[in-house]
């Protein structure tokens, strides 16, 4: 999978308007297009940047092959000289980006191409499929995570994934995002992730007796036994008989590292506090109690406040899918159109009666502002680039829309980071991507910049995304002089 080439996973019409471009070549000039998203998922306060290192793999790769070019010949739409041009088609542009495993906001750019506008305008479509995808995931599966508290999470959704991609790209936006493994081997072989798992109810089912099954898994996997339960009865059969397992296992000298149970049906609340007291009854008070079954965050925090004894979870379906958001909503907009005249940018904007989807103009990046005593975030700002700022001086944030809402802070008590880091020059790869594992380090770290209260999964804190005052200005100047036209 890692070696098809993708340059045709595009809309079609990104390649009529890149013929249209061609055709007039003085309109191929340099552009800025700005990739982001509107609303954060699920309701929550935040996203989390996932997929960096397969745009990059995308760009790097991009080349019409002759069966391409071959294709694109036999749906009668393009001529032979703009064909011509795609056959020694390669990205020559700029591009810079949020790194992978950030916490981002709506309305900021996580991905800023500056490319000629043929380059530009074709990336589109493949860009905003992997960073939408990827990002929708991690975000998911860091919900899912900090409901755990602390417990390990496994990412448990290969087979009900919406096809092999969206199983191997979303293992890897989980393990981002901080799950601790994954079921899935492709994905672990691939980013080389942790791999985990225990066995079905087909398993205890093939053998004569659930005894007999529970006697050979372990048999088999001594260092990680963790056995399935709940196949004929939790605390009549499955439960006494894991116990009778361990017990043999110990008395014959098995180190008992990694062992315990696995809850798939019922009340787990109820079963997981009888399993607990079975166990430390035994003997067995380190015994490990994982659950599955339809699991996501909110059903993990349910569970956590009954007080439910569970210390690992296996989540699937809702998580690989995003069940409750299947959509990021990532869009891709012009920003601004070099004038070789002017030797300048000179940039556009969006207008639509709705005001969330008037888009910022310009030359952009992005600002992190960090309360100084605590690490926490106080804001965003989005600014041109070239803006300069002294964490010695006060700075003034405000509301882009309701102006009148300000806060000031003063002198030496917050610190300010850029986000975005180049990835692309002229055509070149300047970044290397970590480690998927280095990469969920880092993101535990940017999760910890969040308040709690931004955590929280009903009616979370907002983290306010401001505009300089000279993008204010900018945005303004434009909005007026299109209200004149």
């Amino acid at each position: 999978m890692s070696e098809r080439n993708l340059t045709l996973l595009t809309d079609l019409y990104e390649l009529t308007m890149m013929q249209g471009y061609f055709k007039e070549m003085e309109r191929n000039e340099t552009v800025i297009f700005d990739a982001f998203y509107r609303s954060n998922p699920g309701g929550g306060s935040y996203a989390i940047c996932a997929g960096l290192e397969q745009v990059i793999e995308y760009i790097k790769n991009l080349h019409f092959d002759p069966e391409d070019i071959e294709y694109l010949r036999s749906l009668n739409l393009f001529e032979e000289d703009f064909l011509e041009y795609l056959t020694q088609f390669r990205f020559t542009g700029d591009i810079y980006a949020i790194p992978e495993g950030s916490v981002m906001f709506p309305k900021e750019p996580i991905i800023k191409v500056i490319a000629p506008i043929l380059e530009a305008q074709f990336v589109e479509t493949a860009l905003l499929n992997i960073i939408n995808h990827q990002s929708l995931i991690a975000t998911k599966a860091s919900r899912v995570v900090h409901a755990a508290q602390g417990d390990g999470v496994m990412e448990f959704g290969l087979r009900r994934a919406q096809g092999p991609d969206a199983g191997i790209y979303g293992a890897r936006a989980a393990m981002i995002a901080g799950c601790v493994a994954t079921s899935n081997v492709l994905a672990g072989q691939m980013f080389d992730v942790p791999v985990r798992g225990t066995h079905a109810h087909s398993w205890v089912m093939s053998f004569p007796d659930e005894l007999t099954a529970f006697r050979i898994y372990a048999k088999l996997y001594p260092t990680a036994c963790i056995l399935l339960v709940d196949t004929y009865d939790t605390l009549k059969s499955g439960i006494p008989h894991a116990i009778q397992v361990f017990t043999e296992m110990r008395n014959a000298g098995i180190p008992l590292t990694f062992y315990g149970i696995r809850l798939d049906s019922g009340d787990l609340a109820y079963l997981s506090k009888k399993a607990r007291k079975m166990l430390d009854a035994a003997g067995f008070p380190d015994a490990v109690i994982s659950a599955s079954n339809d699991l996501d965050e909110y059903l993990i925090d349910s569970l956590k406040l009954q007080g439910a004894a569970i210390t690992s979870w296996g989540v699937g379906t809702n998580l690989i899918t995003s069940k409750d958001c299947p959509s990021f909503g990532g869009v891709y907009k012009l920003a601004a159109i070099w004038d070789a005249e002017k030797d300048e940018f000179v940039s556009k904007i969006k207008l639509s009666e709705n005001t969330e989807k008037i888009t910022n103009p310009g030359n952009k990046t992005i600002l992190r502002i960090y309360d100084k005593s605590t690490g926490k975030i106080v804001a965003d700002l989005i600014c041109l680039v070239g803006e300069t700022y002294d964490e010695n001086d006060s700075l003034l944030l405000f509301d882009s829309i309701e102006t009148w809402k300000r806060t000031r802070l003063e002198p030496g008590s917050y610190t300010i980071r850029e986000l975005m880091v180049p990835v692309f020059l002229k055509g070149e790869c300047v970044y290397s991507s970590p480690k998927v594992m280095e990469i969920r380090d880092y993101c535990k770290k940017e999760l910890d910049t969040l308040w709690e209260e931004s955590l929280r999964f009903k009616f979370p804190h907002r983290i306010h995304v401001d505009l300089s005052m000279p993008l204010w200005d900018l945005k303004q100047t434009l909005l007026a002089n299109y209200s004149r036209s």
